[in-house]
């Protein structure tokens, strides 16, 4: 039950997509004053060692977050996402690649919460240490070692009505695939205008070649799916990945038309390299 760690995908392509696109939703969703819930349902360990014995196994973060360490002329939203996972890291080392839950303290603010939840019992207890002790410059954190699919329909929704509810589940159990469309129907009947970020894999299996129809089938109105593909050829590895979100920012597709032919450019490994962006408005 307890396999999946994700220090061994940390910093890789599927990481960067989905890094990106939460800085764009937390950016986003910040311009407004009133108060932002993030609840993050599988918040693994928080910030991840790439020189440590997970990461240096799989070697994962050399076709993500490597290839644009040495990138000097990036866009604007590029640079804003390095400039984050700089900024966990001493000036001019590249060794930690903060996770989701970093990523949400460093761009929260004081009047904003964040709760993150981790079943693995080693994350859980990384995670609890690196979110130890509460400053008052950074949001109120809330660590949990519950299940965090179980946990939306206690948070939702939130007192000010804004919240970015991320779901990254470790899709190891193919049971993950019904439990998030479950949970997001649950949340979307206590919290139907609240922003949902889901990422998943693009792999052989039927599970998640139905996800994305799945989550379109839901009781949503808008809806933004973006895919990044490294390499159009058959692999052992996960080469795909894709993010789902529900009632994204109007501006995200527009943006993401900028970026995401610049991150194909970056980290493709072939010419088959692609991405798809799609939404409700060109899908209906």
């Amino acid at each position: 039950m307890f396999s999946y760690r994700h220090a061994f995908h940390a910093g890789n392509h599927a990481d960067v997509l989905k890094h990106v696109v939460q800085i764009l939703l937390l950016d986003y969703l910040l311009q407004k004053p009133k108060a932002l819930r993030v609840i993050d349902t599988h918040a693994g360990a928080g910030i991840a060692d790439l020189h440590g014995d997970y990461a240096q196994k799989s070697g994962e973060s050399a076709n993500g977050i490597g290839k644009l360490w040495t990138q000097r002329a990036l866009s604007v939203e590029l640079t804003r996402y390095m400039d984050v996972i700089s900024s966990v890291n001493a000036p001019g080392v590249w060794r930690f690649y903060p996770g989701s839950p970093a990523i949400s303290r460093a761009l929260l603010r004081p009047e904003d919460s964040l709760h993150l939840f981790e079943l693995h019992p080693s994350d859980l207890a990384l995670l609890s240490k690196e979110f130890a002790g509460q400053d008052r410059a950074q949001p109120r954190v809330y660590v949990n070692g519950h299940d965090g699919f179980a946990a939306l329909k206690s948070l939702l929704p939130p007192p000010t009505r804004r919240g970015l509810i991320l779901i990254d589940p470790p899709y190891e159990d193919k049971q993950d695939y019904s439990r998030v469309v479950q949970a997001l129907e649950e949340g979307l009947r206590r919290f139907a205008t609240g922003t949902y970020a889901i990422w998943y894999p693009c792999l052989a299996r039927h599970e998640s070649r139905e996800l994305p129809n799945q989550l379109k089938r839901l009781p949503i109105t808008d809806w933004l799916q973006v895919e990044l593909a490294i390499t159009g050829n058959d692999s052992t590895h996960l080469v795909r990945s894709g993010m789902f979100v529900i009632n994204p920012p109007w501006v995200l597709k527009s943006t993401l038309q900028q970026v995401m032919p610049e991150l194909v450019s970056l980290l493709g490994l072939d010419h088959h390299a692609h991405y798809v962006l799609s939404d409700a408005q060109t899908s209906s």
